[in-house]
């Protein structure tokens, strides 16, 4: 007899293979919870590798195979916590909070660190053990394998009869958001699900041709390659002198120069360049420098802070080339944005345009104080080189073709002193996930003051102002970088009902 109740009466239930089941387990010390997150990690993923690669090898498995991301839970029952001035650390009621968990491996000190502060704050251990969310086949693979491909030859059926695939209903940014409805009354610990950072990790080795485990916590983003040029300069010039803390340099290929090497050890440079590369200037603690040459757009500015921001860096910033507004403004100016016209129309559907992007006092004086340290200005005088004021971005690069007088009388009551495609969308983004944000940008052209952005009529000022405006992004960070954490983490960038990791 047919069995109607089931969702497909006609398709025979085929049998399972679970990975080995490990039960909730509770850690007093974040080290060995962390080694246990580990663990289970690497024997989870290898229990699908090994079964992946029997049925490349003509040895296809009965039935499914399943294992599945492990989880922390917490479990408090009481509204106290220990510090009160913290923005993260914490959870900001009594209940369940839980969060599944890939890649434990790279982010170990990030863990390590978070589960400290629960375990500190609510005097409660954390729970360690399998959580109920399977882990797709394609992220039991770390390098990005090409999982289709191998299996062409050897499989009959889709590759979805046997392994669990990527599931967008997990990838959501419904946390980071504000908008997710908890599951049984379970909140969330972290912003981002497993799913969603395996997902990004794959995409940053995609778009930079670099693997995530040589992204740093301080991260630059430029949209112009002069400044690749001269930060590879920089970087040589770094680990060739006398040692400061950085301990080698990454290109697109994952190419590692070591500090004092005359070659690079590993790696092989991409025939052609990623849509995005990324450089990184490592430390060994990951407080390093990456530069990301996004390219021209809002689009590109989106995509490749979505993806960053499951890194947890500490701090982003936009060093790029605006259109001056003001005939006060000569080429060669910088601009420190405080605020933000969101043309950029990118993020209107995960943060309406009535979100205020605030500026970060921590953020803006330590570009302040970079932009009077390397150009010898102070006080008063900085005001020659260096206007504070709103920045409009737009999604329109040929904006000068639109009628002008429309235009005017926008920047005019929005008091925009410079327009570019991009610094509006990384602010925000920065302001959604939670990661410290700020803008300095250098005025390239004035349009609307006849000086257009034409071949022949930058190129004396690329040459002179590239080097000087990488120095002063590069020192900020580093001022930012010798801030507590919990201080550059502000407040100010939690909601109400925040999850515990930053």
């Amino acid at each position: 007899m047919i069995d109607y109740s089931r969702p497909n009466p006609f398709a025979a239930p085929r049998a399972v293979t679970l990975a080995p089941a490990a039960s909730l387990e509770p850690f007093r010390d974040a080290d060995k919870a962390v080694e246990r997150l580990i663990g289970l990690f690497e024997r989870n993923t290898a229990f699908i590798r090994e079964a992946f690669q029997n049925l490349v090898d003509g040895r296809p498995p009965e039935g499914r195979i399943r294992a599945f991301y492990p989880q922390i839970r917490l479990v408090t029952e009481s509204h106290a916590r220990l510090d009160s001035r913290l923005a993260y650390g914490f959870v900001s009621g009594p209940g369940i909070h839980a969060a599944t968990v890939t890649r434990p491996d790279l982010f170990r000190r990030y863990y390590t660190e978070q589960l400290s502060l629960l375990m500190r704050n609510h005097d409660v251990p954390v729970l360690i053990g399998d959580s109920d969310t399977p882990i797709p086949l394609h992220f039991a693979f770390y390098d990005g394998t090409h999982v289709e491909g191998a299996a062409a030859a050897s499989l009959d059926r889709p590759l979805a009869d046997t392994f669990d695939l990527p599931d967008l209903t997990l990838m959501d940014d419904a946390i980071a958001n504000g908008t997710y409805e908890p599951v049984d009354g379970i909140m969330p610990l972290a912003p981002f699900t497993a799913p969603r950072v395996d997902y990004s990790l794959h995409r940053l080795q995609h778009y930079t041709a670099t693997a995530a485990e040589h992204f740093q916590n301080y991260v630059l983003f430029t949209n112009y390659q002069f400044y690749i040029d001269e930060f590879c300069r920089l970087a040589e010039s770094v680990l060739a002198g006398p040692a400061i803390g950085y301990e080698a340099f990454v290109t697109p290929g994952n190419v590692v120069t070591p500090a004092g090497a005359a070659a690079p050890i590993s790696g092989t440079a991409p025939a052609k360049l990623p849509q995005m590369p990324a450089y990184h200037l490592k430390r060994a603690d990951s407080s390093g420098i990456t530069l990301v040459n996004i390219g021209v757009g809002p689009s590109n500015a989106k995509t490749i802070t979505d993806h960053i921001a499951v890194l947890r860096p500490h701090a982003w910033l936009m060093l790029g080339h605006c259109a001056g507004l003001r005939n006060s403004q000569t080429l060669g100016d910088y601009v420190l944005a405080h605020g933000y016209v969101r043309e950029d129309n990118v993020l209107n559907q995960d943060l309406p345009t009535w979100v205020p992007i605030p500026p970060l006092a921590e953020v803006q004086v330590a570009l302040e104080d970079a932009v009077a340290e390397v150009t010898g200005l102070d006080g008063y005088d900085l005001k020659r080189v260096m206007r504070t004021g709103t920045v409009a971005s737009i999604d329109n690069r040929n904006w000068e073709l639109w009628d002008q007088r429309g235009l005017v009388q926008r920047f005019s009551q929005s008091r925009a002193i410079a327009l570019d495609m991009e610094s509006a969308t990384i602010a925000a983004n920065g302001f959604r996930f939670r990661v410290p944000y700020g803008t300095l940008l250098c005025v390239s052209d004035k349009p609307l003051h006849g000086e257009l952005k034409l071949p022949g009529m930058a190129t004396d000022f690329y040459k002179r102002q590239v080097g000087q405006h990488l120095e002063i992004g590069i020192r900020a960070m580093e001022k930012l970088r010798a801030m507590p954490h919990e201080r550059l983490h502000s407040r100010k960038l939690r909601s109400f009902a925040e999850t515990a990791f930053q």
